[in-house]
């Protein structure tokens, strides 16, 4: 026969609350371990993405092969990309132009050399694989003079092509994050062949141009107003109709100069390449690729976005990621646009640049590439982008061709 229990006396009682006590101050400095955890990693997502870094390696280098004048990279969806591209490295020769894939298996990809490097060159084994192609202006073997533009940080440099016959149609030509005006050389000879002068400029923080107070990306929230300067300085110099093309952050800063430009009125058009159209997109697509936890993601956002994020983060005032969400504002837009975006960017997604042109059809026209990857598109498949750019440009009436 089972004793009957006992009913709990007081002493029992007090060990039981005690216990429970225990349990939630543990439970409770486990879930501050992992939010203080969270938090931390949020953080450094944000400080990635507002601080200027350099060019980080992505492929390596396994073979040069100098007599046959080819190289061998490891595999990777860009290195395995057909086309014309450029591989920044370390050693002998600092930047080296590629030509066509001449072989390939499942870990590696040769290429051959559009840049001779000598039997007893040195390379570092690890590269960064560009689409760059060009690096310098003289390399285009079109005129082209140094010019100054003055901003609001100081004096920005910057590459003016003038068109083979007085036109008052330019194109300013700005680059993306992390990279710097060079980027840009591709497009100058397509638009010198329609008879439209080429303003290729830098902007605060990127290398070539002065940095901020801050030195830090605002991911064009204020590089837009560098921008805005050298469509001031286009115009003192005769532009009467304005072209931007921007590429990746690039795209960014001119949908923000379309914006909010006293300048607007000489806007013709906006070509894009990549662009980033709105920056939450870009930075949930970013953290998935890295498997980051949605709370890390949105903390991070609310961080960049943030008030005491500014201070911490040391960008001196709050990144409004809602003032840079186009598609939320795309009603705002009054000028044309041409969007050129690959849906495999792996970079920057094309979601937003598509339904930036489903809200706004009557003025973005959306060229999609498929395999083309970030701001690769010229190097992919060089005729169909410049003959998308050529047609949307004549169709405008902004050509000048000979």
């Amino acid at each position: 026969m089972n004793a009957p229990r006992r009913a709990a006396g007081p002493r029992a009682s007090r060990r039981r609350i005690t216990g429970f006590r225990v349990a939630l101050s543990s439970l409770g400095v486990a879930l501050a371990a992992s939010a203080g955890a969270l938090g931390a990693v949020s953080l450094r997502v944000a400080r990635t993405v507002v601080r200027p870094a350099g060019r980080l390696p992505d492929t390596g280098i396994l073979r040069l092969d100098a007599a046959a004048q080819t190289i061998t990279l490891a595999r990777t969806p860009d290195t395995a990309l057909p086309g014309r591209y450029g591989l920044f490295t370390v050693g002998s020769v600092p930047y080296l132009r590629l030509g066509a894939i001449v072989g390939s298996d499942e870990t590696s990809v040769t290429r051959k050399l559009l840049t001779h490097v000598a039997a007893d060159g040195d390379l570092a084994a690890e590269a960064a694989f560009s689409g760059w192609y060009f690096d310098q202006p003289e390399q285009l073997h079109l005129p082209f003079r140094d010019v100054d533009i003055e901003t609001g940080v100081g004096t920005c440099p910057a590459w003016e092509f003038a068109a083979a016959d007085p036109t008052d149609v330019w194109v300013v030509q700005v680059h993306g994050r992390g990279t710097t005006r060079a980027e840009t050389l591709r497009a100058v000879p397509v638009f010198h062949a329609l008879g439209i002068t080429s303003l290729v400029v830098s902007y605060r923080n990127d290398g070539d141009a002065p940095n901020s107070p801050s030195g830090t990306y605002a991911l064009g929230a204020t590089e837009w107003r560098d921008l805005d300067a050298a469509i001031g300085y286009a115009r003192r110099h005769g532009a009467r109709r304005v072209i931007l093309m921007g590429w990746s952050m690039g795209g960014a800063l001119a949908l923000q100069a379309a914006l909010e430009s006293p300048h607007a009125d000489v806007i013709a058009g906006l070509v894009l390449d990549s662009p980033v159209v709105d920056w939450r997109t870009v930075l949930s697509f970013q953290g998935r690729a890295m498997r980051l936890p949605e709370p890390v993601i949105a903390l991070a956002q609310r961080t960049i976005g943030s008030g005491w994020g500014a201070a911490v983060l040391g960008t001196g005032e709050p990144i409004p990621l809602d003032r840079l969400d186009v598609v939320a504002r795309a009603r705002s837009l009054r000028h044309p646009v041409l969007i050129l975006h690959s849906d495999d960017d792996g970079f920057v997604p094309s979601d937003a640049s598509h339904a930036l042109a489903a809200a706004r059809p009557d003025l973005v026209t959306m060229e999609t590439f498929t395999t083309a990857r970030h701001t690769k598109l010229w190097n992919y498949d060089e005729t169909r982008w410049s003959d998308a750019i050529g047609s949307w440009l004549r169709e405008r009436g902004l050509t000048r061709e000979r």
